[in-house]
């Protein structure tokens, strides 16, 4: 099968990524079936579509008639054989719990024709394990979109360890009819590039605010005024809490013990304060985007501190083979949120030496040894 070939895209979920994605290949000219667990989650996702082509409208991107006809080509489900049965390709978006995710694969599996692809969006989880659930481990493949999905660029598409390469090839080519940069991750590896990448930042995140080090608005003042668009405490609780806090579960218990979520970020999981989506989490989103006081920054807070960590978990993607160019990793952490750079471009003009150093440091100084510099970054060549 051929991307030519592909018309019909049926995707799992009308949530954030869910509804975004069904969006994605309404705006590529796919027909697309959406389906969720419940009537009122598929409500709620078509309505939350049709409002994002009505703006996009506004905007002049599309035309009324544009949007006309893609309304007409979605069709939403709750029952899932009937979402998928005359689905070329599925991408999956429920909830980051791996039994959810393999219950719907097999589900898929029972039901998508037999040359359908599926897709996981996971952002953490092993394809690998996910394609276990059917019986067609070659077809499946990870495909993950950035939130919001409509605006994000970086897809990842990731091979599970019996993806097959046309399987590979096509994913990669939805990704491309869909506007996005497609980065291919050649090993089924836990993060895959972004997340993996910016994984370590979140033990240092952590180990500041469970020490008393900062406040997060000191930080993320800190990171504003050297030009990020959004600082990282208040990044995470524009993503979700709960998200962060199971993503920290699964790379403690699949990569490092290092990652065990911190004290604070559990406690506010359990009390229901998960960020944007629920009003309030490390900060107030009550009355729309927290106000960060740029003047709390804390000057004395080096950011390259966050580069040094990165670059070096980078170095890691490349010795694992789950990358095999660089390029690609600094392709997908440009595309895959606010950076202007990515980590090997910054680490060419601050020195692998410096940040090598840094890392030994920051090891020694929060007993994290997953930030003890590797080989390649102490010798810097890459």
């Amino acid at each position: 099968m051929k991307v030519d070939d592909i018309e019909k895209i049926a995707v799992m979920g009308a949530g954030d990524m869910g509804h975004g994605i069904a969006e994605v290949a309404l705006l590529a000219g796919y027909k697309v079936a959406m389906r969720d667990v419940e009537q009122r989650f598929v409500d709620k996702g078509l309505a939350r579509i049709k409002e994002s082509l009505e703006k996009l409208v506004e905007k002049q991107k599309i035309s009324e008639d544009n949007k006309k006809a893609m309304v007409s080509n979605i069709e939403t489900f709750v029952d899932i054989g009937k979402a998928v049965k005359d689905a070329d390709f599925v991408i999956e978006a429920v909830p980051e719990i791996m039994n959810i995710k393999k219950e719907v694969f097999k589900e898929l599996d029972k039901h998508a024709p037999k040359h359908a692809i599926l897709a996981s969006n996971t952002s953490n989880m092993s394809i690998t394990e996910i394609a276990s659930a059917t019986n067609r481990p070659e077809k499946v493949v990870g495909m993950h979109f950035f939130n919001p999905a409509v605006l994000m660029r970086l897809v990842e598409i990731i091979k599970g360890d019996k993806t097959s390469e046309e399987t590979m090839k096509l994913a990669y080519d939805v990704a491309l009819r869909m506007n996005k940069v497609p980065v291919r991750v050649e090993k089924d590896s836990i993060g895959f590039i972004y997340n993996r990448v910016n994984a370590p930042n979140s033990i240092l995140l952590g180990v500041i605010l469970e020490r008393g080090l900062a406040t997060p608005e000191q930080i993320d003042a800190r990171m504003k005024k050297v030009g990020m668009p959004m600082g990282p405490y208040e990044l995470m609780d524009y993503v979700g809490l709960d998200v962060a806090y199971h993503g920290a579960l699964y790379f403690a218990e699949r990569l490092s013990s290092d990652y065990k979520p911190p004290k604070w970020l559990k406690e506010k999981v359990d009390s229901g304060n998960l960020g944007k989506k629920t009003g309030k989490g490390i900060f107030d989103w009550s009355q729309g985007r927290p106000a960060i006081d740029l003047d709390k920054a804390k000057e004395d807070f080096d950011p390259t501190d966050l580069i040094a960590i990165q670059v070096n978990e980078a170095t890691k993607l490349l010795e694992e083979g789950v990358v095999k160019n660089p390029d690609d990793i600094d392709k997908a952490m440009v595309n895959g949120g606010g950076s202007a750079f990515g980590p090997f471009q910054l680490a060419k003009g601050i020195g692998f030496d410096k940040l090598a150093k840094r890392c030994e440091e920051l090891a020694k100084q929060f007993g994290v040894k997953a930030f003890e510099p590797t080989e390649t970054l102490k010798k810097g060549r890459i």
